[in-house]
């Protein structure tokens, strides 16, 4: 009886097995590292945005529409003018911005047009140094990677 469920049970755990994949984006290696470049240049104008005090510009990386998510400290904004007011509110002068530094990019292309940006962030403030880490979810719309979800961790 035992060796008759083995011979049942095998085959079917062995093709399951042999079908699972790596995720692909189905794009050729030079392309997507064409891709991953695109992205990482949105993160950094992000940065560069964030560094100069200019919020408007920063969301310019985000897909300007009412189904974009921003996740943070427990709480979610949607569309992209709450997440505009949430980062006017919060970070109303440019000491309370201080620098942002983002690093260690992992970016995941899923398929031509959708990746996952992982990431590090740290704001240098005066006497404080916040941290933690990101998830983004990217879409290309219009010709342009934008992000349609954000969650943002503290390390604090």
């Amino acid at each position: 009886m035992r060796s008759a469920v083995f011979a049942v049970i095998l085959p079917i755990l062995a093709t399951g097995c042999a079908t699972y994949s790596e995720p692909s984006s189905h794009l050729s290696g030079a392309a997507e590292a064409q891709e991953a470049a695109a992205i990482t240049a949105v993160l950094q104008a992000q940065d560069e945005a964030w560094n100069r005090g200019d919020i408007p510009a920063f969301m310019a990386g985000y897909w300007k529409s009412p189904n974009l998510r921003f996740a943070s400290g427990g709480n979610v904004a949607r569309g992209w003018d709450a997440t505009l007011e949430r980062y006017e509110k919060r970070y109303d002068t440019p000491e309370k911005m201080g620098q942002l530094i983002t690093s260690d990019y992992e970016i995941e292309l899923l398929s031509p047009d959708a990746a996952i940006a992982h990431g590090r962030w740290m704001l240098e403030v005066d006497g404080d140094n916040p941290s933690g880490l990101y998830t983004l979810v990217m879409r290309k719309i219009a010709g342009e990677w934008v992000i349609v979800s954000d969650t943002t961790t503290s390390a604090d």
